[in-house]
Order: structure tokens, then sequence, then C-alpha cells
């Protein structure tokens, strides 16, 4: 049947806008460069012809920030007293009565003052978002609640304004706005970060180079997760099977045998050396006798959790055929076999079952690793 003119329209059209789009400028520590990197954005899509205000920006002082400031309308924030004493936070009302194109929203992770419309400013970004505004915001690494523990263990600075871990996860873009360790120190000293009464302090403290070079590594590894999921999911919507091998991740397969622990232990350390994901992977076979040894087995998957490696129990009915399934839904680049060294019959069930594996699963490297026998 023949498409009527309407048909045509709806499937030219892009769907309907359900939500705002959320941009996220991440960095290490004040002073990056994340506020002044929003800002630059801002203008020159404002410069577009972009609908662009500003929900809330702390310019702490920077001349550069004030001077952005000035050229992007502003939405006054709203007053509240508290204790006798009057604070300004974001007017999530007026933003929504204003309804702009895009806001920006600074310090994602700053808690309002009691009688706010939320508790959290990130909670007021999330009302903005579901009226189909867009908004970039900012944040620091040390603001995401599963790192800030981390974050005290490393520059002993307690951490009290965070933001849950799927906050950060939410953003449709996340810009990680970094500079080296060196180059903030000379930020620092020149007085563009801090006044000058700070200065000192800060750099005994919270800027000391090894919590710079450690808060940088946080924040490049959050962000290179982000970007692995993002690419999983591409992969997984376009229906691509090829392995990219964008990123090594290995898979290790282990049984009850007590040499797997050896296996494990060189996987692990595999795995280190190439920053890759370890996979530990065990095949309980529907049909056929199951493992003997239990006990063995459990205690094979403990020391693999021990050393980081994510524990995999799959079903099937080839152990073969679910290590390759498995190998092609996860996008791994690397799988380990144990070998040990037997040569009766057991040898041709073993490279049977490899054949078996290289014909089934995409392109992957193998590695047989010889395990001692067991003692009989």
């Amino acid at each position: 049947m023949p498409k009527k003119p309407e048909d045509w329209l709806e499937v030219a059209s892009p769907p309907a806008k359900t939500r705002g789009i959320f941009k996220l400028f991440l960095g290490y520590a004040p002073g990056v460069g994340k506020t002044f990197s929003m800002l630059s954005e801002a203008i020159r899509r404002h410069r577009r012809g972009e609908d662009v205000v500003i929900g809330v920006v702390e310019s702490h002082g920077r001349k550069g920030i004030e001077e952005l400031l000035s050229q992007l309308e502003m939405i006054p924030r709203k007053k509240l007293e508290y204790k006798g004493t009057t604070f300004q936070e974001m007017d999530v009302d007026a933003i929504l009565a204003r309804r702009p194109e895009v806001v920006l929203v600074d310090e994602l992770a700053h808690t309002n003052i009691p009688g706010s419309k939320h508790r959290k400013r990130y909670e007021d970004v999330q009302e903005i978002l579901a009226a189909k505004i867009d908004v970039m915001a900012t944040l620091n690494i040390q603001h995401i609640e599963s790192l800030a523990p981390v974050v005290r263990s490393i520059t002993g600075i307690i951490v009290r304004e965070t933001v849950p871990d799927w906050v950060p996860l939410t953003a449709s873009e996340t810009v990680m706005v970094d500079l080296t360790p060196e180059a903030l120190l000379n930020r620092m000293k020149r007085g563009d970060v801090y006044s000058a009464d700070k200065i000192d302090r800060s750099l005994k403290n919270f800027f000391r180079r090894g919590n710079l070079i450690a808060l940088r590594e946080l924040a490049l590894r959050q962000v290179a997760e982000q970007v692995d999921r993002s690419l999983e999911s591409y992969m997984e919507a376009q229906d691509i099977r090829k392995n990219w091998g964008v990123r090594e991740r290995i898979a290790v397969c282990v049984s009850a045998n007590r040499t797997g622990q050896y296996l494990i232990a060189r996987s692990a350390r595999m795995a280190r050396r190439m920053d890759a994901e370890l996979y530990v992977i065990h095949v309980d076979r529907e049909i056929g006798p199951k493992e003997p040894n239990q006990e063995a087995l459990a205690a094979n998957l403990r020391f693999a959790e021990n050393l980081g490696a994510k524990v995999v129990r799959l079903k099937g009915r080839s152990v073969a055929d679910t290590v390759a399934e498995f190998v092609r839904s996860k996008h791994i680049t690397q799988v380990i076999f144990g070998r040990a060294a037997v040569r009766d019959w057991r040898k041709y069930l073993y490279l049977s079952a490899v054949h078996r594996f290289l014909r089934e699963s995409p392109a992957v490297d193998v590695h047989i690793v010889t395990q001692e026998p067991e003692d009989e």
C-alpha cells in the first residue's frame, strides 16, 4: 500500500525530545579550567543563536571567569534566610519559567540551603532536564560518592559534598578538562586559583604534587569507564559482533583443578601489565557429570575475586560453545586456557574442545598455559 504524505512526514521527522541533554565538565581539582571551558562553549553556542543562560556560576573572584560571565544572561538567584543570614541559591522555578535552551550550572555537588526547593543542586538539575532544557554542569572527581573515601585516603581531606555515582553516569557527554599537575601548580603560585592568603596553605595540603597525580588518574579512569560503556552500548545497538579491540579484555577458563590458581595468578599478572579487564569463567555443563571437587572450584573462584577478577559462572551444553558466546557478547580480546601435562585420552578431548572453540568464536587471541599435573 502506498504511503500517505503524513506517513512520510512521520518517518522524516526526528523523534520528539523527551529530556534535556546533560553535558558534564569533569576535572580532578579546582583550577583545572572546568568553569572556563563550560563558559567558553556557552558563549560560542550563544553566538550561533542558541538561547543560553546562567543558572549559577561561581567566579571566586577570578577575573577571567567574570569577563566571560558578563557576556551571557544570568537568571537572578533566589534569596533565602537561614539562621539570620541571607543566602543566594539557583532559582529553579525562574529557570523553568524562562525556558531557555541551555542552562549553565556550576559545582554540581553543592548542598542547597535549608528551605530550598531541593536539598542538592544535582536534584535541581534533574528537574531542569525533565523540563526538556539542556544543562551544562561542572564537577570535580573527589565529589563522586564512591570515590570520596579514596580521595580521603590520598589527601587526608574529608569530602563532605558528594553526588551519587549514577549522576555523572547519566551525562550524555562528559568532557575531561585536563591539565598537568605542573601547570596547575604554576596557576596556583600565580594566584589564578585562590587568593594570595590561601596559596601557601593549599600547596602544602590538597595541592601537593602527589595528590594531584593520583586525583588526575582517578578522573582519567572515570572518563575511560564512561567512554567504554558508551562504546558497549553503541556496539550492542548496532549489533556489531566484530571485536574492535579498543580495550584489552582477558577471559580465563577454570575448573575444579587445584592448579587453577596458578592459571588465575598468571592471567592476573597479564591483565595488570596490559591494564586489561579480567574475567574468570567456569562453565557448568547442563548434560554430563558435574565437577567432582566443588570445594576446589569454590576456592579457585574466591582466589580470582581476591585478585580483582570478575567471576562468571555460565551454563551450557558445550564448554567450547558457551565460552565462545561469552567472548562474543563481552568483546573479549584474549582467552587463556590451561593445559594439564597429560598424555592419555584426556589430551585428545582437550584438543577437540579447543579446536571447537576456535571454530565457533570471533577473532580472538588464544593462550595455552601449561599447568603441572595434579598428584594422583
